[in-house]
């Protein structure tokens, strides 16, 4: 009997230093279910790499461009679509009108060239995937891989007919999979959802397709050629189906890419899906999690065990993890449990800004070294305007805490949100010099709407007359319809703050960005006194001493965010004298403040000039 031969496609614009989770995860399950099949992974993105540098000079830096910084825009997307169409001048003149002023002339010199010469990767590619003689090919789908994955399956239908051809992923949730299942027959399937269920019961069916109309989710074509999309399930997965991912093949292929000399790779892995925040409030701009928000997690063990047992066999210690926010459980199970294993793990997670000091440090000794970090803005009313469930000045705490602990904090500030005026963002602006030692925000912009956000489902929050953003319509040959059932981010007209006002946001943020590799300010509790060291080059003070039981009290207080009322009733002082306080301590840059609370600025003590360093020489590295 010969096996059943199933190869998993992973395209650009996938990152390159890590493998595809999706695909690792349904591997597991393949092999798991179908022992006997042989399931193989294809690292295209890695085999895109190399034939771009070789044909076009291409480097490392230029793919990150165009995976990591054109997908708003849809530029990577657009690349692609002259494979996808079989057309090298495909909406050239539409993509000139629309990057003109949005593009550097390299970088639209280097996109049309990419657009030209890719229909011959994909020939290849399919070439390739037809030689060994596959029964099915499964692509999977998420940010900028949805044209390079249908015209991948295109050129396979071309070249084998027999081939079935399934697609999955972020980019196929919900109305989204069966816009592309009705409208590109090259392929056989869509699998909405999560797949571990769906996509072996899909390859059980085999060629009778016996039981399709029974799988939740799944797009596929009755006799005739007609499109069916059967009903998606109501529930999850649940904890005990995510499984490990098995990675076999990755490694091997990226040592001999044109990738190995430049970065390191790394693991990926997950511990939970969903949001336990969104369950409760969603956070009104947000649609990562698609169709369903509930908050599953792997129990702490079994996390443990695969996280430990994928650095043991690929001998790889740096991890990022994709979970959209941490199981706070794992704070006081899995996390203390990697603290003492023995490994040197380097971890990047997602977190909400409200975790304390000492949580944030339970997290850098169980070696995460960087953190996402869901602040997105620093005043108290736009960040209830967006449902966020935190403050300004928790924000401020954790990047604070952050730096006290060595955590690389990575954040974005966002605007743009129905109901925020100018007032709202002036007086954090003109207290950003005051936060010059602390991690800047990496992104500053207007938010985009999100298929599957609160905002795109209901136009009673403010946004109304949603429309695909400009991209789709360079990018397919579809009528309005479909493209606004294809779409998942949505332009609409400007709610925010007013044009001048956002200036004023970035050239703030612009100058905090500058400052910050060589602005210090810490402090040494020293118990009858708190010594404050300061180098930030906008203030005329370099150390001060605090000596009065009230000023060592406020300070400690201050560690966590508290109104001026409080803080007196803490202190057993009069309010007169607490306000005089916090009066000084701001205008030295000691504190901040939005709303009625106040937090101190001023990490501890814990050579953040060799950090600052070491993350400096880091990014210099990677560029």
């Amino acid at each position: 009997m010969v096996a059943l031969r199933i190869l998993l496609v992973n395209l650009p614009w996938a990152a390159v230093e890590v493998p595809s989770l999706a695909l690792g995860v349904l591997r597991s399950c393949l092999r798991k279910r179908m022992p006997e099949a042989e399931v193989e992974v294809v690292h295209a993105n890695l085999e895109f790499l190399d034939w771009a540098a070789d044909n076009l000079g291409f480097s490392l830096d230029d793919y990150q461009y165009f995976a990591r910084r054109t997908y708003i825009s849809g530029c990577g997307e657009w690349v692609f679509s002259a494979a996808l169409y079989n057309d090298p001048e495909w909406r050239l003149r539409e993509f000139h009108d629309y990057f003109r002023d949005k593009m550097t002339e390299a970088e639209i010199a280097s996109s049309v060239e990419l657009h030209r010469l890719v229909p011959g990767f994909i020939r290849d590619l399919a070439e390739r995937i037809v030689a060994a003689e596959p029964d099915y090919v499964g692509f999977t789908s998420a940010f900028q891989q949805n044209t390079a994955a249908l015209a991948t399956a295109g050129h396979l239908k071309r070249l084998a007919g027999g081939i079935r051809t399934v697609m999955g992923g972020a980019n196929c949730n919900g109305v989204q999979g069966a816009v592309i299942h009705r409208n590109f027959p090259v392929l056989d399937f869509v699998v909405r959802g999560e797949g571990e269920i769906a996509f072996p019961r899909l390859i059980a069916a085999g060629a009778t397709g016996d039981g399709l109309a029974d799988i939740d989710g799944l797009c596929w074509r009755a006799a005739d050629g007609r499109s069916i999309a059967n009903p998606m399930g109501e529930a999850p997965l649940p904890p005990s189906e995510l499984v490990a991912p098995d990675f076999s093949g990755y490694f091997e292929r990226f040592a001999a890419s044109k990738a190995a000399d430049r970065i390191t790779p790394r693991l990926i892995v997950e511990g939970s899906r969903g949001c336990w925040w969104g369950e409760k409030h969603h956070c009104l701009f947000c649609g990562l999690n698609g169709v369903s928000a509930e908050f599953r997690s792997k129990h702490p063990d079994v996390f443990y065990e695969e996280m430990v047992s994928l650095a043991a066999r690929h001998r790889v210690l740096d991890v990022f993890v994709v979970d959209n926010i941490l199981d706070l459980g794992y704070l006081t199970s899995l996390l203390p449990r990697l603290a003492g294993s023995g490994y040197d793990l380097r971890l990047e997670y997602a977190i909400k800004s409200n975790l304390t000091g000492p949580q944030v440090q339970v997290l850098a000794d169980a070696g995460l070294d960087t953190v996402q970090v869901g602040i997105e803005n620093l005043s108290d009313r736009v960040l209830s305007l967006m449902s966020k469930g935190a403050t300004g000045c928790q924000n401020v705490r954790v990047l604070r805490d952050g730096e006290t602990s060595g955590i690389t904090m990575k954040w974005s500030y966002l605007c743009g949100f129905p109901g925020e005026r100018d007032a709202d963002y002036q007086p954090v602006v003109d207290q950003m010099p005051a936060l010059h030692h602390l991690p800047p925000p990496s992104t500053v912009g207007e938010i985009v709407i999100e298929r599957f956000s609160p905002y795109f489902d209901r136009s009673e929050l403010g946004f109304t007359g949603l429309r695909p953003t400009r991209q789709y319509e360079m990018i397919y040959d579809l009528p309005a319809s479909e493209l606004a059932d294809l779409a998942y981010l949505f332009g609409v007209s400007t709610l925010g703050i007013s044009p001048s006002m956002m200036a004023r946001l970035r050239a703030a943020v612009g100058a905090w960005r500058e400052a910050y590799p060589t602005s210090h300010l810490t402090h040494h509790d020293l118990g009858n006194e708190v010594l404050l060291l300061n180098q930030r080059k906008h203030d005329e003070w370099d150390r001060m001493r605090l000596t009065t039981p009230m000023e060592i009290g406020a300070f400690r207080r201050l560690e966590r965010p508290v109104t001026a009322k409080a803080l007196a009733a803490h202190l057993a002082v009069g309010s007169s004298a607490v306000a005089a306080l916090l009066r000084t301590w701001r205008g030295l840059g000691i504190v901040f403040t939005d709303g009625e609370r106040f937090v101190h600025v001023v990490p501890r003590a814990m050579n953040q000039h060799l950090l600052k360093a070491n993350v400096s020489e880091r990014a210099g590295s990677a560029r």
